[in-house]
């Protein structure tokens, strides 16, 4: 234990494994409150992480023995497994993930002497679980009750951050005209929001007398489409519209549209995730937020604005890949050859030159279009880096040789000027 902080509480140096995610930053937050000293752990470290704060890097998907914690270890007092997955990709599975890395995880705390640990774990891993998720979870609580037997399993219903990629995703969903959900919406969760799992989190480390597990619930159970209609009124919106489809038929969709039709996430979802509030509520020494008050008046105002952006930013992404895709289609022959050739030929390309640079430019915009609508992340960004290229080459080419179409009164080279806009703001909004 390290010096005392002010009164009999001891100042610990916590280790937060999983600190870049949303459960992870509010704990770092809460402990710093506290007048605790956060260690982060991280993949990658980014940035200082402010004064006080240290970091080590650590990979779940690879520091798989006890050997790679014990270093990480040192000098530290207690740990917080915020890591954690949702679906499984490359070497990121539930078993590294979940079972067998916290499982190395906890057998270095044990054979460090570190007695106060907590691992986020997830309301529903128990011995009814069948999804992979569930069962994984369950396997690291187990680890956990086998090497740090003081430790504490902390299971959270669904949790709210307004930072956090799910919690934005149901706002969405709430804010949209018209809410598309299985079942209706009436399966019954109980959200709660990620400070107050935050502060649960430090009142388990401080506490000489832990419980072995924890259910982090709000204070009541509601329904998804309860949740989704208080959501919307949070975010200044009118009644919720809802559009039920029928469990069956989404699964039958398998992964293609994401968590929300995964079979077994529909599953999990249709089992519902409710617990007991009473011990959330001793722990914590007050009643959980209430999900009318997960958002600020100044929070839902920036997230009214992010919203209109995500929608208006899809809409855009298919507009643009419509303008390439339509243009390829109108090169390959809706547009008379003849009159692309024309043009073509008052820029100095004739015969082989030119059918090489209308079919092979079709081709191009045909696949930039599609890559438009396909890619993610950085692919998808030198794919919007290409698109800009290319329109200025071509703006280039027409300057010097037909420098009449800006005088065009339809103005078809200066509408490039709003289209370069509009990439360069999906291209700095998309996730790196």
């Amino acid at each position: 234990m390290t010096e005392a902080s002010g009164g009999n509480k001891a100042r610990l140096r916590v280790l937060v494994l999983g600190a870049d995610g949303l459960i992870g930053r509010a704990v770092c937050d809460a402990l710093q409150a506290a007048g605790h000293r956060p260690v982060r752990g991280v993949r990658h470290r980014q940035g200082s992480g402010g004064a006080g704060v240290g970091h080590v890097e650590a990979d779940f998907a690879h520091d798989t023995h006890q050997a790679d914690w014990l270093p990480r270890l040192q000098g530290i007092d207690a740990v917080v497994n915020a890591v954690g997955i949702f679906a499984e990709h490359g070497a990121q599975t539930f078993r590294r993930i979940h079972t067998q890395t916290p499982r190395a995880l906890f057998a270095a705390c044990r054979a460090a002497g570190i007695t106060r640990a907590v691992q986020i774990s997830a309301l529903g891993a128990d011995e009814h679980a069948t999804s992979r998720f569930h069962r994984s979870k369950r396997a690291g609580d187990a680890a956990l009750h086998a090497m740090v037997p003081t430790g504490t399993a902390l299971q959270p219903s669904l949790v709210f951050g307004s930072t956090g990629a799910s919690s934005r995703m149901l706002m969405l969903l709430s804010w949209l005209p018209l809410a598309v959900l299985p079942g209706s919406g009436r399966q019954r969760i109980q959200p709660i929001h990620v400070d107050d799992v935050a502060a649960l989190t430090v009142r388990l480390l401080e506490d000489d007398a832990r419980p072995p597990s924890l259910a982090a619930v709000g204070p009541q159970a509601l329904s998804l489409a309860r949740y989704l209609s208080v959501l919307r009124r949070a975010l200044g919106g009118g009644r919720l519209r809802v559009l039920g489809i029928p469990t069956t038929w989404l699964a039958r969709i398998g992964r293609l549209g994401g968590h929300w039709v995964d079979r077994e996430a529909l599953a999990m979802l249709d089992r519902g995730n409710t617990a007991d509030a009473a011990p959330a509520t001793h722990w914590l020494g007050h009643p959980p937020r209430p999900p009318r008050l997960f958002l600020s008046r100044a929070e839902a105002a920036d997230m009214r604005v992010l919203l209109a952006w995500r929608v208006w930013a899809l809409v855009g992404r298919v507009a643009v890949a419509l303008v390439w895709l339509v243009t390829a289609l109108l090169s390959l022959g809706v547009y008379p050859v003849a009159g692309s050739f024309d043009l073509l030929a008052r820029v100095g390309l004739h015969g082989p030159m030119a059918s090489a640079a209308l079919y092979g430019g079709a081709l191009l915009d045909l696949v930039l279009g599609i890559a438009t609508l396909a890619l993610h992340g950085r692919t998808l960004r030198i794919a919007y880096l290409a698109q800009v290229a290319l329109i200025l080459s071509y703006t280039a080419i027409i300057t010097i040789a037909l420098p009449a179409f800006w005088l065009h009164p339809f103005g078809p080279i200066l509408k490039n000027l709003p289209m370069l806009a509009l990439i360069g703001a999906l291209y700095a909004t998309e996730r790196r």
